[in-house]
């Protein structure tokens, strides 16, 4: 299951918001038992309801796990000036190892 957040940036994104501010236009809280709500809704569209939140689970999930693959792939791509040294010696060798970099950490 997706995080709150996750869910609400889908949320607002399918309704026109770009970006959202989770420490001036929403506010989350945790009740104590590990439960996330919406303390504070400052934004210009209505506050979602768990129900409507609920439907952006699958996407909000698809997003997170895209991310994780992403921090995945740039850990190992490995530093940049790393990665021009090794194009200007082999650009051939360099694409292969970006492709099974690729490969090994597919997207959704």
């Amino acid at each position: 299951m997706a995080q709150l957040n996750t869910k609400i940036l889908k949320y607002c994104e399918a309704n026109g918001v770009s970006s959202v501010d989770f420490r001036n236009e929403v506010k989350l809280k945790d009740d104590g038992d590990g439960v996330v709500y919406i303390h504070e809704w400052n934004l210009g569209i209505a506050e979602p309801t768990s129900e409507q939140l609920e439907t952006y689970n699958s996407v909000a999930t698809t997003e997170e796990n895209n991310h994780a693959i992403r921090r995945t792939r740039k850990s190992a791509y490995g530093d940049i000036g790393d990665q021009l040294d090794e194009i200007f010696k082999n650009i051939d060798d360099w694409k292969t190892r970006i492709q099974s970099i690729k490969d090994a950490n597919p997207k959704e």
